[in-house]
């Protein structure tokens, strides 16, 4: 049998669009699941879109579902969701007709219960105890007295209050306070840029450096303090060149910044006296010092004195202490007159002995030996010169009969160098006239292509130029007023006009073309004197 004309049974169901049957289904689905619980694990999440938007999957071992946390949404989330985190999402079901799929709109997440919270807790501790970030040996003492205190906290909490109060009544310091939020999206980014931000300032700067940090919180549950378990407020805690205090929460609260930080308070106020002593207790301690220390000064001085008496009965006297020292002077003196006069005798034979072997014939004998050997360095030094005045003599000579011949030399080059330079010269005179005929041959070609398109050749052909009593040249008639005065320019001068009243002249309708003419070899006839040409 051939269907291939058959029709369709009738039906009586309404045809719709592609667009209408997604619209249908979009509404049907967001009205029947308009507030749903979803409980599931978080995959594929990669952080916010650069539009805000966070999109992720809830997915369970049987089952997958698509996600999206919108903007405003996203942002008062008490905590990040992180890939694998088991959480219980709350929102609204929908479809996306452009691909035919369905998801859930959060907007509301929490954890699937603290259990899995304390996990996680567990999970980034082990990471980043593995790190060596929670290793004692990292950590650093507390400096006694501190002249500047920074404090990460909130600025409107009543723990900054408590804070300053008890730095106040137990050792007035300078505080900075760099405000930050401690509950919500974001606090966590806030208080590490705030702890790396007191880490960068200068020491000697306008604003100084602190030389102690303390990070506070009041008591919260574990969604509250959630910002201190980031794991960049860990970081940022970890690698702080100023010591740092951990008051977060109650002393039962324990957060990841308590593991990182160098020294963990049990409360924010805490925090304060183990930041500062107390200025009492050490004014009393000081006193007491001092007290101490001008007992044992006095004590010290005069065991000191009564040393210093038992050693001065122990000393002689100051004779007994000279009588050996002049016994040795008086022998010394006493043996100096008998030395001196040994001495002369000594000196007066050494002196006699040395005389005896002078005598005037061997004196007379080396002045003569001496005057002998001058006069033959003196005949040996005439000689020498008598030569060396004979070898310049013929070196000058010989120069002399050198430089005789250079005039007829020199002569010779001269004239060929004058021949040289009148060839040279000739050249330029060439070159200079080959230029310059050049250069008028343009400009005369340039002058006739000027002439060629100047507009006085065709003021020569019976045109004129009408200008204005300013000189404007005027191009149309609109611009031309009844009675105004004008220029008229011919090619042999120019004369003055005065324009009249404009009139409607009808061009007259063009001649029918002549028949064409046979080409003849007879000269064309000649035209009466009435008939000219403009051209």
């Amino acid at each position: 049998m051939n269907t291939l004309f058959s029709s369709d049974p009738p039906t009586n169901l309404t045809e719709q669009t592609v667009s209408e049957l997604s619209g249908s289904i979009k509404r049907t689905v967001e009205t029947a699941f308009d507030h749903v619980r979803v409980r599931g694990e978080i995959s594929g999440y990669r952080g916010p879109h650069s539009s805000g938007h966070a999109y992720f999957a809830l997915k369970d071992d049987k089952a997958r579902i698509d996600a999206v946390i919108w903007k405003g949404s996203f942002s008062r989330l008490k905590f990040r969701p992180e890939e694998g985190m088991e959480v219980i999402a709350t929102g609204k079901v929908t479809t996306f007709p452009g691909s035919s799929k369905y998801q859930i709109v959060i907007e509301t997440l929490e954890p699937a219960g603290a259990g899995a919270l304390m996990a996680l807790i567990e999970e980034r501790k082990r990471k980043l105890g593995a790190e060596g970030l929670f290793d004692p040996a990292r950590k650093r003492p507390l400096p006694f007295m501190p002249q500047v205190i920074g404090v990460v906290t909130s600025p409107t909490g009543a723990v900054i209050r408590d804070i300053l109060h008890r730095i106040t009544d137990r050792f007035p310091v300078h505080v900075i306070v760099w405000p930050v939020k401690v509950q919500g999206e974001g606090s966590g980014d806030e208080v590490a840029n705030a702890i790396r931000g007191f880490n960068a300032l200068d020491p000697l700067g306008p604003i100084r450096r602190p030389d102690v940090l303390i990070v506070a919180r009041g008591g919260g549950s574990l969604e509250d303090l959630w910002s201190f378990n980031d794991e960049a407020v860990v970081r940022a805690a970890a690698a702080s060149a100023i010591p740092l205090i951990s008051a977060v929460g109650h002393e039962t609260d324990w957060t990841l910044i308590d593991y990182a930080a160098d020294v963990r308070a049990p409360t924010p106020t805490g925090a304060a006296e183990m930041a500062v002593p107390v200025k009492a207790d050490l004014d009393a301690q000081l006193a007491s010092l001092g007290a101490r220390l001008r007992g044992a000064t006095s004590r010290q001085m005069e065991t000191r004195r009564q040393s210093l008496r038992g050693l001065v009965r122990a000393l002689p006297s100051l004779d007994q202490l000279l009588a050996l020292p002049r016994r040795r002077f008086d022998e010394a003196a006493a043996g100096l007159g008998r030395g001196l006069e040994r001495t002369a005798i000594e000196k007066r034979r050494s002196f006699e002995r040395a005389a005896a072997g002078l005598r005037l014939d061997l004196l007379a004998n080396r002045l003569a030996e001496r005057r002998r050997q001058v006069g033959d360095q003196m005949l040996r030094m005439d000689r020498w010169l008598e030569r060396r005045l004979l070898g310049e003599r013929g070196r000058i000579d010989r120069a002399e009969a050198r430089l005789s011949g250079l005039p007829q030399r020199l002569s010779g080059q001269i004239a060929r160098e004058r021949l040289h330079l009148a060839a040279l010269a000739r050249q330029a005179d060439s070159a200079l006239g080959h230029s310059l005929s050049r250069s008028r041959a343009a400009i005369a070609a340039q002058d006739r292509v000027l002439q060629s398109l100047s507009y006085k050749n065709v003021l020569k052909r019976g045109y004129a130029v009408i200008r204005s009593e300013d000189g404007t040249p005027l191009t149309r008639a609109a611009e031309v007023a009844t009675g105004q005065a004008l220029s008229l320019q011919f090619a042999d001068g120019a004369v003055s006009a005065t324009a009249g009243a404009a009139t409607d002249a009808v061009p007259p309708a063009p001649a029918s073309p002549p028949a064409p003419r046979k080409r003849t070899t007879k000269p064309a006839p000649e035209k009466g004197p009435d008939q000219g040409s403009l051209f």
